[in-house]
C-alpha cells in the first residue's frame, strides 16, 4: 500500500477572527503570526500526517494499493469517510478501468473505514504493479462546523499557548509544546495507523 495523497484541499477549521476571540486580541497587529499558528495546529490534528489519523474538514484522497484484497477489504488510512468517489484499477493488460458501483461496498468498524465486495462478486485481476488499484474517497466531518467541539478546543488551547510561550524554553516554569488539556480532549479521536 502506497502512501495516501491528499487531492483536494480542505477548508478552513479555524478562522483568524474566532481564533483572535480566544485569544482575546483586539488589534491586527499579529495577524500573521496568528494565521501561522492555526496553521500549524491544522498540520498537527489534520489529515494523514496528523496525530489523530483523522480528516477534519471535508477534503479528497487517494489510496492506492497493489492488489484487490484476497479476504475482500481494503482499509482506508483516514476517518470519517463520507463516500467513494470512484475505484480505479488496472486491468491484467495494464489499462486503466473502472469499478462499478455496485461491485464494492463502503463499511466501517473498529478499525476504520473499508472497502469490501458485496459476497456475490468477484473483484477483478489486477497488473503487477505498486498503484494498481485507486480508492479515490471524500473524508471528513464536514464543514468546520460539524467538527467535534473537542477537537476545535484542543486546537484552540494549543494556539493559545503557543501564541503566549514564543520560545521552546521557558525560565522559572516547564516548557509545554501541547498543553495538556488538548492532549485529554484529543485522545478519544487518535487513531491507531495502519
Amino acid at each position: 500500500m502506497l502512501r495516501p495523497v491528499r487531492t483536494v484541499d480542505p477548508g478552513p477549521l479555524l478562522d483568524l477572527a474566532e481564533v483572535k476571540r480566544q485569544l482575546r486580541i483586539d488589534t491586527d497587529d499579529d495577524d500573521a503570526l496568528v494565521t501561522s499558528l492555526i496553521g500549524a495546529a491544522v498540520s498537527y490534528l489534520d489529515g494523514w500526517a496528523g496525530i489523530l489519523g483523522r480528516a477534519l474538514v471535508t477534503q479528497t484522497w487517494t489510496q492506492s494499493f497493489g492488489c484487490f484484497s484476497g479476504a475482500g477489504v481494503l482499509r482506508l488510512p483516514l476517518a470519517p469517510v463520507q463516500s467513494i468517489a470512484s475505484i480505479t484499477y488496472r486491468d491484467s493488460d495494464d489499462v486503466e478501468q473502472v469499478l462499478a458501483g455496485s461491485d464494492y461496498l463502503l463499511l466501517a468498524d473498529d478499525l476504520g473505514d473499508y472497502v469490501a465486495r458485496p459476497r456475490d462478486v468477484s473483484w477483478p485481476s489486477t497488473y503487477s504493479r505498486a498503484d494498481a488499484v485507486t480508492i479515490t474517497f471524500l473524508a471528513g466531518y464536514g464543514d468546520a462546523d460539524a467538527v467535534p467541539a473537542a477537537i476545535k478546543h484542543a486546537a484552540l488551547l494549543m494556539i493559545g499557548v503557543w501564541y503566549e510561550t514564543r520560545e521552546s524554553v521557558v525560565i522559572g516554569q516547564s516548557a509545554v509544546d501541547v498543553p495538556y488539556g488538548a492532549n485529554v480532549l484529543l485522545a478519544p479521536f487518535r487513531r491507531t495507523k495502519f
